[in-house]
């Protein structure tokens, strides 16, 4: 059978995009299922558009040449054949300062600068499949990382519905606009009745919108001391507390105290996004300190890169709530975590 006619004309071609689903896809489109791609670079925005565009990604894809179809079989003849001299080949040629392309960056290398933490990576690759991912084409193996992430952030236990939970956050990662969130899909998504509870203990607990926002939506907001149960069989009660210490442990003593105290077991520990990988872990170690069992992410809308948000979602101790991707009070609101960071970051098909 005859090879393929060449349908791409054969070189390296650069594209640039915002994510590694768009290069996979218009890789796929522009250059076919065969292109290799060569390296991948984040190419950070310049000007005022770094104000504007977050960091895009630069990738180098090369198509080679179809090899020409071999020689047809020449016709037997019974007649002895007449030696003849083989033609000398000739001396291969490159062209004047050409040099070999590069090496492919390979499916490690492109998760890496998809945002992929090496602590996510070391994880796939010491699983059983990794050496068959390492072998599929580009986009096959991104769609079957997506999955393998997925999976593997969705063993946990289901746990019941949020009832008597409290939210917990260092000052400005937008706590108390995450649990207006939260209460608009109580109340619109699943009609569910309850209210709301401030606390203060020795620092003050500024309010933000709640109490605008509780009484639009007609969920009483109170003051603690006051009642914690629900005041409706199946309905919630929710405890907006004043902000936690990253740094110092010993000053989330009197929220530890108070959550005790009240037998309140459900703790949403809300983290911003947008903060760099050591703060996002020291936030993450004080909520562990104090309990927390389910997690909220804000400020998704400035956050560029999501693959670094795969290792909080490993933890089976901590559940994702959901997702905040943007300002508004009652959407801008993802509450299957692992499917928006896979869309995110990776193809799914």
């Amino acid at each position: 059978m005859p090879a393929p006619a060449q349908t791409f004309a054969p070189g390296a071609y650069k594209f640039t995009v915002q994510s590694a689903a768009e290069a996979v896809r218009l890789i796929l489109e522009k250059l076919g299922p065969q292109a290799r791609v060569l390296s991948v670079r984040p190419v950070p925005a310049s000007g005022l558009r770094k104000f504007l565009v977050g960091p895009q990604l630069e990738v180098i894809a090369q198509v080679d040449a179809v090899p020409p179809p071999p020689p047809a079989l020449a016709v037997v003849s019974a007649e002895p054949a007449t030696p003849t001299t083989p033609p000398e080949r000739p001396a291969p040629s490159r062209l004047a300062g050409m040099s070999p392309p590069p090496s492919p960056a390979g499916l490690a290398g492109l998760l890496r600068r998809s945002g992929l933490t090496e602590t996510a990576l070391s994880r796939l690759q010491s699983g059983a499949r990794w050496s068959e991912l390492s072998t599929l084409p580009l986009h096959r193996a991104l769609a079957e990382t997506s999955r393998l992430l997925c999976e593997s952030a969705g063993t946990r236990p289901t746990r019941a519905p949020l009832s008597r939970a409290a939210f917990l956050g260092a000052p400005g990662v937008g706590r108390t606009t995450a649990l207006c969130k939260w209460l608009a899909v109580e109340v619109f998504r699943r009609a569910r009745c309850g209210h709301v509870v401030t606390v203060e203990f020795d620092r003050p607990n500024p309010l933000g919108p709640l109490p605008v926002f509780s009484e639009a939506l007609g969920v009483p907001l109170a003051h603690f001391p006051c009642e914690t149960s629900p005041a409706l069989p199946g309905g919630f009660v929710y405890f907006d507390l004043p902000g936690l210490s990253a740094r110092s442990p010993a000053d989330n003593a009197p929220l530890a105290a108070f959550l005790d105290r009240e037998q309140i077991n459900e703790r949403v520990l809300v983290l911003n996004a947008a903060y760099d990988r050591a703060s996002l872990r020291d936030a993450y170690a004080a909520g562990r300190d104090l309990g927390a069992t389910h997690l909220v992410f804000t400020h998704l809308d400035e956050v560029p890169q999501w693959g670094k948000l795969w290792d909080y979602l490993f933890d089976e101790n901590l559940e994702p709530l959901f997702l905040a991707t943007g300002p508004s009070l009652t959407g801008d609101c993802e509450e299957d975590a692992p499917a928006a960071i896979a869309r995110r970051t990776l193809p799914e098909e």
